[in-house]
């Protein structure tokens, strides 16, 4: 468990409370606008998405899964997800009520500190251009631009041009993660991000 002023960040179990609460984050049309899923249409699907997405890679070790709560009540309100594959994406949600109020910044903060903690070197996180409040929070965790790419976006099958951020919690301040850049044939950098 993370705590920080406002709240607390523990992990996400298969329990009727965590379920309904990743229910609520992830039937929303707006939440999951960017996300690379389609939302979630009942409680069965969401059971479905716990165990096909977070749980077995609760079972593997294979990265972290977060639910950030509240700490004046305990309400479950988002999640952080933070993969251990190579490219340790990072990502997040939150439930529209609680968007502008600083808690995915201040939830990543916390967690971005306890990765170093365990040793980790590096962490990426890419958003949907058109995302921009996405990529704000990026920033101000101290992630850094690194290139775009565009991609046929699956299973919504769309084109999308994503930037990719990087922070290096070791002391290679150089390395960049090129996974993408290799894989997409149209990447470029973009001036003034």
């Amino acid at each position: 468990m993370i705590e920080t002023q406002r709240l607390i960040i523990r992990k996400i179990e298969e329990t009727e409370a965590d379920l309904k609460a990743l229910y609520t984050i992830l039937s929303d049309e707006d939440v999951n606008k960017y996300l690379p899923w389609y939302p979630v249409k009942d409680i069965e699907e969401t059971k479905k998405f716990y165990k096909k997405t977070i749980d077995v890679n609760y079972q593997k070790n294979d990265g972290y899964y977060f639910l950030i709560c509240l700490k004046e009540n305990a309400l479950p309100i988002g999640y952080i997800a933070v993969s251990g594959s190579e490219n340790h994406d990072f990502g997040y949600g939150l439930q529209k009520a609680y968007w502008g109020k600083g808690l995915i910044t201040e939830a990543s903060e916390a967690v971005v500190h306890f990765l170093k903690a365990q040793g980790w070197a590096y962490i990426t996180a890419t958003h949907d251009i058109h995302n921009i409040g996405s990529g704000k929070v990026m920033q101000k965790i101290g992630m850094e631009y690194k290139y775009s790419y565009k991609e046929q976006w699956q299973p919504k099958d769309i084109s999308v041009t994503f930037r990719m951020y990087q922070l290096n919690l070791d002391e290679d301040k150089k390395r960049v993660y090129m996974e993408y850049w290799d894989r997409y044939p149209e990447h470029f950098i973009e001036e003034g991000i």
